[in-house]
């Protein structure tokens, strides 16, 4: 399912597949559609980040349980609950920050950007857990 935040983008990039065909340089962007993309590919990357330290964050977490086993909700549990509830506040949150431009071109790169700022965030926060102390 296409998220309500990305339909932008994913509309700018169908409507501009002839443009799509030349590399974006996003050293240096020029065009508005250039940024939304370069923004866009710099969340994907973000996100693929965090997946791999959300792996590594719930395999230290087990490791945690099976060490110090407690009763009622384990490290895991609460883990899963907390990265579910931090995803919907992250979609929530970056909707409202394309506000600014709501309706223009700017607007998917600025949820874009949020989108990308607040994965590289919490993939930082993920770390933490998976350093031994």
């Amino acid at each position: 399912m296409i998220r309500p935040v990305i339909r932008p983008v994913a509309l700018i990039m169908l409507m501009s597949a002839p443009a799509m065909a030349q590399e974006v340089d996003c050293a240096n962007p020029i065009t508005q559609l250039d940024m939304t993309m370069c923004e866009y590919q710099a969340w994907e990357r973000a996100d693929a980040d965090l997946n791999d330290m959300y792996g590594a964050a719930m395999a230290a977490v087990r490791q945690s349980d099976a060490d110090y086993p407690i009763e009622g909700l384990s490290e895991e549990d609460r883990l899963r609950t907390a990265q579910r509830a931090w995803v919907a506040f992250r979609d929530a949150n970056c909707d409202v920050a394309g506000y600014p431009m709501r309706g223009g071109s700017a607007e998917p790169m600025l949820i874009n950007a949020c989108l990308r700022s607040m994965t590289e965030a919490r993939t930082n926060e993920l770390m933490l857990l998976t350093m031994e102390f």
